[in-house]
């Protein structure tokens, strides 16, 4: 595991940017599945008022003293404008999801100075490791991948 996914996974406090109201849409399935393993987590969409009865927040702006991380889960071409908030309000641990992340984004976070994970899946590193997520880590661990 790099320092940037311990470092990020210790953030006990996360803004999940995109955040869907479709129950089915991973994100959703992300903000309750790091809420039930311990996580503070803050949605994040400017379309929704809330989530599962708890406020959803229009940006980072709002949580600028509540968060420590900030887990990416929106098009790419949304990304670049999340990166410069997070690096705003002074959140160094930033995850992009999978299929988030691009070369600009990337090299972007590099020139900010934060602590960058991309290409990989949250639910495959926050504690407790769980299901499928707990094989999948083990196959990644014995292919040298992990």
């Amino acid at each position: 595991m790099t320092q940037a996914i311990q470092d990020f996974i210790e953030s006990k406090r996360l803004a999940l940017i995109g955040v869907s109201r479709d129950e089915k849409k991973f994100s959703r399935m992300a903000y309750k599945e790091l809420k039930a393993r311990g996580y503070q987590v803050y949605a994040v969409n400017p379309a929704v008022d809330q989530i599962d009865g708890e406020p959803c927040y229009p940006d980072l702006m709002p949580l600028r003293e509540k968060i420590d991380g900030v887990l990416v889960a929106v098009s790419s071409g949304q990304v670049l404008q999340v990166l410069r908030q997070a690096a705003e309000i002074g959140v160094k641990n930033v995850w992009l999801q999978q299929q988030t992340e691009s070369p600009e984004a990337i090299s972007l976070g590099q020139q900010l100075g934060l602590n960058l994970v991309s290409g990989k899946c949250i639910l495959m590193y926050a504690p407790p490791i769980r299901s499928y997520h707990a094989w999948h880590r083990g196959f990644m661990r014995v292919i040298g991948r992990l």
